[in-house]
């Protein structure tokens, strides 16, 4: 893993978006020759090719995080991962907390931790979950905006799924206007759906380096929307894949000779070095975290030499990094 190492200057770790989105910095890195330039977001339509087609994760981030205080007293955080039923969900917390521990939030809403990792929540309601939980943001974000503003920020334009613990950060540099023009100048936009869980910023541990499969994620990929990118492929369109989550739902679902398949369910697929793909063609993605499975997801796609001269060349030009920086398209 310390091959796919780097050193970042603090300052260029992003703590707010660009205003406007789409004006964000954007490298296009070409995946064969490596060659680099510079560009802001909102001219990716002139940087895509006649009939690319580019692929949305529409996974929207609910507000996860809960804090609550235990029956000592003691302050309690709580990070819901997974929805498992109506009132029981995946979760980590800090500190730990045991099985039949009780959590209080308010006056009418409380958990009790059943299980290894499960918790019962009070209310079914997700409107009143709505109302008690913070944005799930990273550890590298120390936002000191107002709740309301944070939920527009570290959400994509075109969110509709709610699941997600973490964005689909690839997608936050798009606007309305942007959508529109890709859509006005015939760039086909498709939509499939990835929960993204906080596994995505770990580096990957030894079991899973070994057995070459990740922390599993819910996915879905409607028929509709694939047989229009079987269509598309067929035809020799370029498939421009919209973050690391839509290069894992597209590369999930395609059997070896390169056709999609749909399907709902949990994906665990590693993309790593040496990877030949079979229907994504290029992506747009962020700056990642060093030793993550994300970087080496951009390594398999370009090649670490050409992703780490890109890295390279990104930290000069003061490019901001990781979840509300800047961007990279690999094609």
């Amino acid at each position: 893993m310390d091959k796919y190492s780097f050193h970042l200057p603090p300052e260029q770790i992003a703590q707010t978006p660009a205003r406007p989105r789409d004006h964000s910095r954007l490298l296009a890195v070409n995946k064969i020759s490596g060659r680099l330039s510079h560009h802001r977001f909102y001219e990716l339509p002139r940087l895509l090719l006649p009939g690319d087609v580019l692929v949305f994760n529409n996974s929207a981030v609910f507000p996860a995080r809960l804090y609550g205080r235990k029956n000592s007293g003691g302050k309690v955080e709580i990070l819901l991962l997974r929805k498992i039923n109506a009132s029981n969900w995946e979760f980590i917390s800090h500190p730990g907390l045991k099985p039949g521990q009780k959590i209080t939030f308010s006056h009418n809403f409380s958990a009790e931790v059943d299980g290894f990792n499960n918790l019962k929540l009070s209310i079914k309601n997700d409107k009143l979950l709505t109302h008690f939980g913070h944005t799930p943001l990273p550890p590298y974000i120390h936002s000191e905006v107002t709740e309301k503003v944070l939920r527009k920020q570290y959400q994509t334009v075109y969110a509709g799924k709610p699941g997600s613990a973490a964005a689909p950060t690839a997608g936050l540099h798009f606007t309305h206007r942007l959508l529109n023009q890709l859509s006005t100048m015939n760039y086909q936009q498709e939509f499939v759906t990835l929960h993204v869980g906080l596994g995505t910023f770990k580096p990957p541990g030894p079991d899973q380096l070994q057995s070459g499969t990740l922390h599993y994620e819910w996915f879905t990929l409607p028929s509709a929307v694939t047989r229009r990118l079987n269509a598309a492929k067929s035809a020799g369109h370029r498939i421009i894949a919209v973050g690391t989550t839509s290069v894992r739902v597209l590369e999930t679902c395609s059997d070896k000779s390169g056709r999609l398949h749909p399907r709902t369910g949990y994906t665990n697929i590693f993309i790593r070095p040496p990877y030949r793909f079979k229907f994504v063609d290029g992506m747009i993605t962020n700056f990642h975290l060093p030793g993550t499975s994300l970087i080496m997801l951009v390594s398999a796609m370009a090649s670490w030499p050409v992703i780490r001269r890109a890295y390279q060349a990104a930290i000069t030009e003061k490019y901001r990094f990781f979840s509300f920086g800047d961007a990279c398209l690999i094609a």
